[in-house]
């Protein structure tokens, strides 16, 4: 059995994944019903990936602060530039796929009773409010804007704390850096629970009627994540930029696709960074923030269902209202995780842009949740492996800038 588990630690985790895939999409589709127990592991792993990621935030940002010298550099700034150019540009190339190849709906009712944000005021002043939301409510209920404000604000209060202190805090974050460690290595299992979750429960056959616009949606984020974030990336580093966005894509994307949270996905993307050899101040505030703001896949959503509720009722469009509806998708795609449901509930917010009654726009939402099997998975996977890719990439641009040899992990 020593030598079983010793062999099975020797292959690689992305290996065991593919290889939990496998066997979760074989048994949901011969033995559905008899397998079922199976769900229960895909239902533990994000549950726990969920539990510890708001603790592994809180004290990783709070040690990262704490311990940071003067004059000694960050990336955030470079970082967050990147967040903001990736989604602006993610709104943009739903567009205009939307004016190549537009797709006009099945309006579909359901989601009558809930309420979307009115306005862009009001997603924004949800973002206030949970900035200035109490600590222990905000871990509860897993609040990634509240927790990092009170990691920053403690750090900086703790910078001139005694050393004995940062020393706890450090032992602290080392020990829950161990935990996600130990979770982590259950995600092949957790893998095969989800994956068969997905098939058994789902199927494809209630999205066939919407294929079309799965394509436009999923081509969309296939072009952001193979060729927009690939030429941003070599904007700023002038190498190859291919080996690291494929890396990010299959040790991040690959595990936020099945727990479809970019939440559960920040110990993974904290694995990935330390693998990387990324500074640590620097990759322990930027991955939590990224998922918040840095959302290229919600983006790419907002602005193709909207659009497509534009065709379905002919509404001419012209290219300064176009602009304006990347802005405002990427502005609301980086508001959404102030808002329940997400980027869907944001579809009304976009709509209004055009004159589209409210009852309209919820049709469209209801469209969302339908395709929301295959939607959502896209839309986190994008998300969170962009977080690790503009980390990176910030840091081997400051690296190129000082002189130094510039070296892409593939």
């Amino acid at each position: 059995m020593k030598n079983l588990i010793h062999k099975w630690n020797q292959v690689s985790l992305v290996k065991q994944i593919l290889l939990g895939i496998v066997i979760g999409v074989v048994l949901a589709v011969t033995i559905p019903d008899a397998a079922n127990w199976v769900t229960i592991f895909g239902t533990l792993f994000v549950g726990a990936l969920k539990a510890v990621a708001p603790i592994l935030v809180l004290f990783l940002v709070m040690h990262a602060i704490s311990s940071h010298k003067s004059g000694q550099q960050t990336n955030m700034k470079s970082i967050l530039i990147l967040y903001g150019i990736g989604t602006f540009l993610a709104a943009l190339v739903g567009v205009v796929a939307s004016f190549i190849f537009p797709v006009t709906l099945t309006l579909t009712t359901g989601v009558e009773d809930v309420t979307p944000p009115s306005d862009i005021v009001e997603v924004l002043k949800t973002l206030l409010f949970n900035v200035v939301d109490n600590p222990v409510n905000a871990i509860l209920n897993a609040n990634y804007i509240g927790i990092l404000t009170w990691a920053i604000l403690l750090g900086l209060t703790l910078k001139n704390a005694a050393e004995t202190t940062k020393n706890a805090i450090a032992n602290f974050s080392d020990a829950i850096s161990q935990l996600v460690k130990w979770v982590i290595k259950l995600a092949p299992l957790g893998i095969l629970g989800l994956v068969f979750e997905a098939i058994a429960t789902n199927g494809l056959s209630a999205l066939k009627e919407y294929g079309q616009l799965i394509i436009i949606l999923l081509g969309c984020m296939l072009f952001v994540a193979l060729v927009i974030n690939p030429l941003i990336v070599y904007i700023y580093v002038r190498k190859n930029p291919y080996p690291l966005v494929f890396r990010t894509l299959r040790e991040s994307g690959i595990t936020a696709f099945f727990t479809r949270s970019s939440a559960a996905n920040i110990p993974v993307n904290m694995g990935l960074c330390e693998k990387l050899e990324l500074d640590k101040d620097t990759y322990s505030v930027s991955i939590p923030l990224g998922a918040t703001i840095n959302m290229a896949g919600a983006a790419v959503t907002i602005s193709v269902l909207t659009l497509a509720a534009v065709h379905t009722l002919d509404i001419e469009v012209d290219i300064a209202t176009a602009i304006i509806l990347s802005v405002l998708a990427a502005v609301s795609a980086a508001g959404a995780s102030g808002v329940a449901g997400g980027s869907l509930l944001l579809i009304p917010l976009a709509c209004s842009l055009f004159g589209i009654p409210n009852e309209i726009a919820m049709q469209v939402v209801g469209v969302g949740f339908i395709i929301g099997v295959i939607q959502d998975s896209c839309e986190t996977a994008l998300n969170s492996s962009s977080d690790v890719l503009f980390t990176a990439t910030a840091e081997y641009a400051k690296d190129r800038k000082e002189g130094k040899e510039v070296i892409i992990h593939s």
